[in-house]
Formats: C-alpha cells, sequence, structure tokens
C-alpha cells in the first residue's frame, strides 16, 4: 500500500508538472485548492500535499499552507540530452547559444588523460579550447578533451559551429552517461582574455567525464563560467537522481 501511495502522488505531480511547464495556469497563477485536486485525482489531501511539497521543491509553486498554491514560473527539468549539450539547453530557455574555437591542437595524452579516457601511453587526444556566448555575451569556457576517434570530427567542424555534439551524434557517436563535479576555480590568463575578467576571480567550474553505451570514454571537459551566469540545480528522489543548468538568479 505505501509504494502504491509513493506511486499515485508522483503520478499526480508529474500530471500538475506537466500542466505548469505548458503554461495551463500562467505564471502567477493558482493552481485549484488542495480539496478540488484531491477530488479530480481520488485521492487523499495528504497525496495531493506530498504533490505539491515535490512541486515545490522544484521551485514551481509557493510554499505557503493554507492557502491555493500560487505558480512560480513554467520551469523544467532539461532532458539528458540538454544537460550535456549548452547549445541544447540554451535554446530550451530562449536564448540564442554561440561558439569560437580559440584553439584545437592533436597532442601526445598526459597522464590524467589517459586516465580519464582510458588510453595507452602514446596515444593521442585533440584538446579543445572554446568560448560559449549566450546572445553574444561571453559566460563560459569550455576545455575538452576527446580522444582520437572523436576529436576527428570535432577537428572537421566549423570553428563558429554552435554545436559538436550534433556532427558526433551524426557519426555515432552517442553519450549515454556522464560523472559531474562541480566546484569554484581561479581564472587563469586565458580565462581572463576570454570572459573579460581578472586572473584568479572565481569562476564555477564543471567537470564531466561523458561514456557511449558500451562504457567508452567520449570526452573529459571542463567548463569555467562567469558567476552570475548560471546556476547548477541537483534534484535527487528515491526515484531517481539528475542534474540541471539553470540562468543564475
Amino acid at each position: 500500500m505505501a509504494d502504491a501511495r509513493q506511486a499515485m502522488y508522483r503520478q499526480v505531480a508529474a500530471d500538475l508538472r506537466h500542466a505548469i511547464t505548458d503554461g495551463a495556469y500562467g505564471s502567477g497563477g493558482r493552481l485549484p485548492a488542495e480539496s478540488a485536486l484531491a477530488e479530480a485525482y481520488g485521492v487523499s489531501r495528504g497525496t495531493i500535499r506530498q504533490a505539491l511539497s515535490v512541486l515545490r521543491a522544484d521551485g514551481l509553486v509557493t510554499s505557503r499552507r493554507g492557502t491555493r498554491r500560487v505558480v512560480l514560473g513554467t520551469a523544467r527539468v532539461p532532458t539528458f540530452r540538454e544537460s550535456l549539450s549548452f547549445t541544447r539547453w540554451a535554446r530550451s530557455i530562449g536564448e540564442e547559444p554561440g561558439a569560437r574555437v580559440v584553439d584545437i591542437a592533436r597532442v601526445p595524452a598526459d597522464e590524467v588523460e589517459r586516465e580519464q579516457l582510458r588510453l595507452e601511453a602514446g596515444d593521442h587526444v585533440y584538446r579543445v579550447l572554446r568560448v560559449r556566448t549566450l546572445s553574444a555575451v561571453p559566460v563560459m569556457v569550455e576545455r575538452t578533451v576527446y580522444p582520437e576517434r572523436v576529436g576527428e570530427i570535432v577537428a572537421a567542424c566549423d570553428p563558429a559551429a554552435v554545436s559538436h555534439t550534433v556532427p558526433m551524434e551524426e557519426r555515432g557517436v552517442v553519450i549515454t552517461d556522464a560523472h559531474h563535479t562541480i566546484d569554484v576555480t581561479g581564472a587563469d590568463e586565458d580565462d581572463s582574455r576570454l570572459l573579460g575578467c581578472r586572473v584568479g576571480d572565481a569562476l564555477l567550474r564543471e567537470r564531466r567525464r561523458s561514456t557511449d553505451p558500451a562504457g567508452s570514454p567520449v570526452e573529459w571537459a571542463e567548463d569555467r563560467y562567469l558567476p552570475g551566469t548560471i546556476a547548477f540545480t541537483v534534484h535527487n528522489s528515491a526515484a531517481a537522481s539528475s542534474l540541471s543548468r539553470r540562468p543564475a538568479l
């Protein structure tokens, strides 16, 4: 019975989330009263409260009790593909992404790169330094290392191509898993030049190791964002855990 109740509140939360993101209530609108929702879904008010607590944790509705919940916005959780692709994520929120390859080089892999990409001594990698923009404003510097098989695809792209992910997918390179580490680091000279900050300024850093369906590494990346431009949200539950990117408040 407990499992059935948990499944029901998650189902209600998913249905309301879909309605909110579709704009059914509008930003600033009010959801139906708990009693009305309970009657509509044929569940108890306790189940409705559990569902609303999920929406509150997602930042979709207010947390006030004793009154109808106010819709705060139409936020959505990015898809897995959007969480890995800056271009897809930017377009999903109505921004225009941009990119410029600053440097790309085929070089022998160092010790860290060999470990992260499971390479042998003497293997080569492609190192790519790229600046990313939102509506023509620089917000992030990408440092991505690819094994040769993937790097050759990236090297053939136009230096101003907004997406490397799409041509990779077109050539059969698909990412299905990624491990993210997020912390703060100081800007170096490249960051200062490309982002307009000072050397040593704090930048939000995301390091990411991505693999394909066979578990083979596809990329080892380090993205550095200007503070105040991007924030990451991690949502954990018993059923799933996900990471999403959103504009900083």
